[in-house]
């Protein structure tokens, strides 16, 4: 009786990972993750969902009255409300992702070293999580536009769409670095918050880009525009402030060229974070 010998072409090796594309190959076990981290959430929470509504909206008042009444900005800008609300939604979306992201492996550390899976998964869920999270905000702020005449084009609201992906492709592609990172120096951690304290100032959110534009330098205001959270920021207004027909408002200088720019610079975070990310791996169990 003959013994067939297996063809090693189709064999592959025990525990390898294709990256991100092994990711979305096990759909179901992320969406198992996810749906986890969620219900967590609210675990034990008499308002549970309801929380998702009522923290961008305390969020919203805290700014308001800080900004809005102290600082004057509610005479400076109309619908000042509804344009801070958009722009703090954005930012928040990203600052969830990110900071999640690079705690991800180490809050799995104990799930890491006693099975196998593509550890970017923790990174990419946080992202989807924080996508979760964001969309009852989101909601709110509609909710509100609508009240004051909220009518926007097609245009507009796929603005909203690629500020949308722009930030979870950014957020995703930090979170691959910094989570790797933060195995082995859990400095990073801290790094990344310092980060996230800076980030809803680096973009016109509490304040409108015009004010930069006139303090300082041109290339330094190029430099402001060339973060991508920016033109982000700007589509997020843009898709939901503009529509409402403000006084005065205009859209940042070359916001279709900084958009494709935010894109590129996103989308080449992402592979530079994987790289990073499959560079470390192998010392992910020892380190944890």
């Amino acid at each position: 009786m003959s013994r067939v010998s297996p063809d090693s072409s189709l064999l592959e090796e025990p525990g390898r990972s294709i990256g991100l594309l092994d990711v979305f190959r096990r759909r179901y076990l992320l969406s198992l993750i996810v749906r986890k981290e969620v219900q967590i959430r609210y675990r034990g929470s008499v308002l549970g969902w309801a929380w998702s509504y009522v923290k961008p909206l305390v969020q919203f008042v805290v700014f308001y009255i800080a900004i809005g009444v102290f600082l004057g900005m509610n005479g400076r800008v109309d619908f000042f409300p509804i344009y801070l609300l958009a722009g703090i939604t954005i930012v928040t979306f990203f600052n969830e992702a990110f900071s999640n992201g690079t705690r991800s492996l180490v809050d799995n550390a104990a799930l890491i070293k006693k099975i196998y899976l593509p550890r970017e998964m923790f990174p990419v869920a946080s992202m989807m999580i924080a996508a979760v999270n964001t969309l009852p905000q989101i909601v709110v702020v509609l909710i509100i536009a609508l009240f004051f005449g909220w009518a926007p084009s097609a245009l507009q609201v796929a603005a909203i769409l690629v500020a949308l992906i722009i930030v979870a492709i950014l957020a995703t592609g930090l979170g691959l670095f910094f989570g790797a990172v933060n195995v082995t120096f859990r400095d990073a951690q801290s790094f990344v918050e310092i980060i996230v304290m800076c980030a809803v100032w680096a973009s016109p959110v509490m304040y409108q880009w015009e004010m930069v534009a006139t303090t300082v330098p041109d290339w330094l205001f190029v430099v402001y525009r060339l973060n991508p959270i920016t033109p982000a920021v700007e589509l997020f207004h843009y898709g939901i402030w503009f529509p409402l027909e403000p006084g005065g408002a205009q859209l940042l200088p070359d916001l279709g060229l900084f958009t494709a720019i935010a894109l590129v610079t996103s989308a080449a975070l992402l592979l530079l974070g994987q790289s990073v990310f499959r560079r470390l791996e192998g010392r992910f169990a020892q380190d944890l």
